[in-house]
């Protein structure tokens, strides 16, 4: 997976791109590290094509963070397939998810 970040005083975008999965996930955790003065985070996955639970679970820890620290967090970009596995788990009730 590649991951691409850039920051915008506090806004941070995150673009993903390939599968975002067991064996990818601990590298987006790591790079999301602790958001320290992060009001605004976006992650862009047009280029993803394949969200696993252990990606969610990422995905989860980031929204609790930007929650915690009175920040926002969306997703922009999703495909069809990874907007189902948003939809069967719950996700698209806890995220913001824009097209």
């Amino acid at each position: 997976m590649k991951i691409d970040k850039t920051q915008k005083g506090a806004e941070l975008t995150v673009a993903l791109e390939g599968r975002l999965d067991t064996v990818t996930a601990p590298e987006l955790e790591a790079s999301l590290g602790e958001l320290a003065g992060v009001t605004k985070l976006i992650i862009d996955m047009a280029k993803l094509v394949y969200v696993s639970s252990a990606g969610l679970r990422v995905l989860l820890a980031a929204q609790k963070k930007m929650d915690g620290n009175g920040g926002s967090m969306t997703v922009r970009n999703a495909n069809e397939e990874i907007k189902e596995i948003f939809e069967v788990t719950g996700f698209d009730e806890i995220l913001t998810i824009e097209a």
